[in-house]
């Protein structure tokens, strides 16, 4: 009988562990205590005691999940139980598929397809007025510095509005927007009650905003059958002739409307980034949108965007929206010759994967050619690449997101010519989701 080994111990500093330096630099963390402990240890972050399992092995064995070990429910509940109760991520077994084959009919490919026509122009509209426009009676200005991230997360904040909920957010807009930052942020609230001033008083205040906000458009939708997927929502029966109740349509449209537009916010920017620091990338995709011919981008032109598709897989690969997933083992559990108990939380890490040598050349280098069929480096191993994670919870928007990035891109590519200052680099907050820490200033010309 093989002897199973003693999980190396790492709880950092007193009560914060490492917390702190997570939510820093997960990344240089996670290496660190690699180098330091190996690829399985234990450390405690805030409160939780969480066991690490690296590479892309672990990757696959807990997304996979093929013997039911590990519990995507049970991973998340300490991280967003009170802000997103009812999100599909955080559902395990038949409740989990039976939920998810009804959201599947908002991302077949024909929805798809007019996703992508209704968004176009309001696309076109949204990135027009980052400079001022002629129309407001201002000369309009060729050249001017700006903040992306909160530019692209208002853009793609009224494109998921108009695609997924059938409406024009309008006044609503920044008191969302804020609603949406506060929940989210409220993930990693070190405080878990909703004491006020903290984080997750703010973020169960966020929330309560967004239920008033979706729970008002409720008798409309339950009214009339239309086309975005809330109204889908308020009418899709199951084959017994059920139906959501009015909840498990709120917390599901809630939800669905954070992970479509943060998440896309996330990789927009970060593209946008490194195309201003790989001034050549950019003049090569802007040269790849020109030569397609067309201001807007339709559905059967995306796979002939080879360029901006290597472009969007690279900077996934780097940043990938989301750095690390929760799972809790619901029984005992042997992996690697190390013994898990019952009810432990393990963390897997998309964004340590993306950086290992053993599977990608010069991983701290943005090369988009690594993807290209020549190279191939994202085949390495089944779990190399897995910014959507993977198995039975594998991102159902994925395909959503691929052609909202691309489609906002294009018109970017198009319009404007983009750089940072001499010398610049980005700085990140790369949990609960990434995104930069000034904004990214970038300076906009129009081509």
């Amino acid at each position: 009988m093989t002897r199973l080994r003693p999980i190396p111990v790492d709880n950092g500093w007193p009560v914060l562990g490492h917390a702190i330096s997570m939510h820093r630099d997960i990344l240089g963390t996670v290496q660190r205590l690699e180098r330091k402990h190996g690829p399985v240890w234990k450390s405690r972050s805030g409160p939780l005691n969480i066991v690490n399992l690296l590479g892309p092995d672990a990757l696959e064995l807990v997304l996979k999940n093929r013997d039911g070990v590990f519990s995507s429910a049970l991973g998340w509940e300490f991280f967003i139980g009170q802000l997103f109760p009812g999100a599909i991520m955080a559902m395990d077994g038949d409740q989990h598929r039976y939920q998810r084959r009804i959201m599947q009919v908002a991302f077949r490919k024909s929805a798809l397809r007019s996703y992508l026509e209704q968004m176009s122009p309001a696309i076109d509209h949204g990135i027009d007025q980052w400079l001022p426009n002629a129309a407001t009676g201002v000369t309009r200005s060729r050249t001017a510095k700006r903040e992306m991230f909160p530019l692209l997360k208002q853009l793609t904040l009224d494109l998921a509005a108009s695609v997924f909920m059938g409406v024009a957010l309008g006044a609503d807009a920044q008191l969302l927007n804020h609603a949406f930052i506060d929940t989210v942020d409220a993930a990693l609230a070190f405080i878990r009650k909703p004491l006020p001033p903290f984080k997750m008083w703010r973020g169960v205040r966020g929330r309560e905003v967004l239920v008033e906000r979706f729970r008002g458009l409720l008798p409309d939708k339950r009214a009339a059958h239309s086309s975005d997927f809330f109204s889908e929502f308020c009418h899709v029966e199951s084959e017994d002739g059920e139906r959501f109740s009015d909840q498990e349509i709120i917390d599901h449209m809630i939800f669905l409307m954070m992970a479509a537009h943060d998440t896309t916010t996330s990789t927009l920017t970060t593209m946008m980034y490194r195309l201003a620091v790989h001034p050549e990338w950019q003049e090569r995709l802007r040269d790849e949108a020109r030569a397609l011919n067309k201001p807007r981008l339709e559905h059967d032109d995306l796979e002939q965007l080879n360029g901006l598709t290597w472009v969007m897989r690279e900077t996934l690969r780097m940043v990938p929206p989301l750095p690390s997933m929760p799972r809790t083992c619901t029984r005992e559990v042997e992996v690697d010759g190390y013994l898990i108990p019952a009810g432990t939380t393990v963390g897997v890490f998309p964004i340590h994967v993306h950086h290992m040598p053993s599977l990608w050349s010069e991983p701290t280098t943005f090369d988009p050619e690594r993807f290209s069929p020549a190279r191939q480096e994202d085949k390495s191993h089944p779990f190399a690449w897995t910014p959507f994670g993977g198995g039975a919870h594998t991102c159902i928007g994925q395909h959503f997101a691929g052609l909202q990035v691309k489609a906002i891109m294009h018109q970017l590519l198009l319009r404007y010519r983009w750089r940072a200052d001499p010398g610049y680099t980005m700085p990140y907050q790369m949990v609960p989701i990434a995104k930069p820490r000034d904004g990214l200033p970038l300076t906009l010309e129009r081509v």
